[in-house]
């Protein structure tokens, strides 16, 4: 194979994000040269050397101040600042391709890659448009996005940039049906998924006898918003709690609804014996907690995004060998179906949610599901399967 110098455009500070850090490891220790462009409101060195990737990083405005500097290094496809980065690594390494995260940098990605004569990929982990229109139904929006993250505009670009790119990568075979509807020919699209790798894969878990006024213990891991589903498992939590199937609900992450959920769990009479927010907490201490609990809980609600991704979360409660409950999101409830590893239920549904946990009340069957999600990670939903997709494509 023939090494290729490649730049990886992420639109935020590196160190760290998981999919860019997988990518870019993946192609260096397929023997390619991989150079990532950041951004740097820390203003941290501008080049780094690390393992998966030599780091190139913006020049802080150091006389504009902190503020300002951070503002006007925005990841936006007109900002001159971006273009100038990109270009100027593109030159300086002598790239052979260009891979743009997402959409928001990806226009500068293509107009570089033309100037340099040299192919752009798409690397589309989410699917922006529908980013944006949550984001404005749900009023969550500010004065700044109506420049900057106007729906109409972002799908604009996205059209744009399908159009343009030489390869596209997605995250689940539903993204690529989706652009398949937008003209995109499937010849020009892989599935690379956001999995783990094999060797993340816990050992086979012993079957965990239920013992009289034990908890079962269900876990949930990411952002704290409520399109996560969290109110619904704070619901299902108090309806199970003076039943057999009384939960302890552990909860692991940020976000900016975290508040609302402390209050609700106040409201429904939950004590720390039957939720616990640990807040944010490192990778390795996270994957350990969820490695302890019983159930995995992915209760998304279901949109537009839902339905075209598949969160990381799901495969990291399979590769720990729990069940796992998720909603009737199309990618999720897919996965959850055919593998066989847990139940799925109707979004924004509470008792739908605790019926679940119930029928998962029994150790031996949850064994038997956790380790259907387990032999899935190691036979097919792994890193290393991805990687060999990825590596070809490039």
């Amino acid at each position: 194979m023939t090494s290729r110098r490649i730049v990886y455009v992420w639109d935020a500070d590196y160190p760290w994000d998981v999919r860019a850090e997988k990518t870019c490891l993946a192609l260096t220790q397929a023997g390619h040269d991989v150079h990532l462009v950041a951004r740097n409101r820390k203003w941290s060195p501008r080049v780094e050397r690390l393992p998966e990737a030599t780091v190139h990083r913006m020049v802080p405005w150091r006389w504009a101040g902190r503020a300002l500097d951070g503002a006007l290094g925005f990841p936006a496809f007109f900002n001159p600042r971006w273009r100038g980065l990109v270009g100027e690594t593109v030159r300086a390494v002598g790239a052979d391709v260009i891979i743009a995260r997402d959409l928001p940098l990806c226009p500068t990605a293509i107009a570089v890659g033309r100037r340099a004569g040299i192919p752009v990929v798409l690397d589309m982990a989410e699917h922006y448009p529908a980013i944006m229109r949550e984001l404005w139904t749900s009023k969550r929006h500010r004065p700044l996005d109506y420049l900057v993250r106007n729906p109409r505009a972002v799908e604009r670009v996205e059209r744009y940039c399908v159009q343009h790119v030489d390869h596209i990568l997605t995250t689940a075979e539903e993204a690529s049906e989706r652009l398949e509807t937008l003209g995109v020919p499937a010849v020009r699209m892989s599935v690379v998924r956001n999995t783990p790798s094999r060797d993340r894969v816990a050992p086979l878990r012993p079957v965990r006898a239920s013992a009289p006024g034990k908890l079962i213990d269900v876990v949930y891991l990411g952002l704290l918003e409520v399109s996560r589903g969290i109110m619904e498992l704070l619901d299902a939590c108090a309806m199970l709690r003076d039943t057999p199937f009384a939960t302890r609900l552990v909860i692991i992450g940020s976000g900016r609804d975290e508040a609302l959920f402390h209050d609700h769990a106040r409201r429904l009479g939950l004590t720390e014996r039957h939720v616990v927010f640990h807040g944010h907490v490192p990778y390795a201490t996270a994957m350990q907690m969820v490695g302890d609990a019983d159930i995995g809980a992915l209760p998304i609600h279901v949109n537009e995004h839902m339905n075209t991704t598949i969160p990381n979360k799901l495969f990291d409660y399979m590769s720990v060998g729990i069940p796992v409950i998720t909603s009737n999101s199309v990618p999720s409830a897919r996965v959850v179906h055919d593998v066989g590893c847990g139940e799925v239920v109707p979004d924004k549904n509470a008792p739908a949610v605790a019926e679940a946990i119930r029928r998962l009340g029994d150790p031996e069957d949850r064994a038997r599901r956790g380790e259907a999600g387990r032999r899935a990670i190691l036979e097919q939903y792994n890193w290393e399967n991805d990687t060999k997709t990825l590596v070809n494509i490039i």
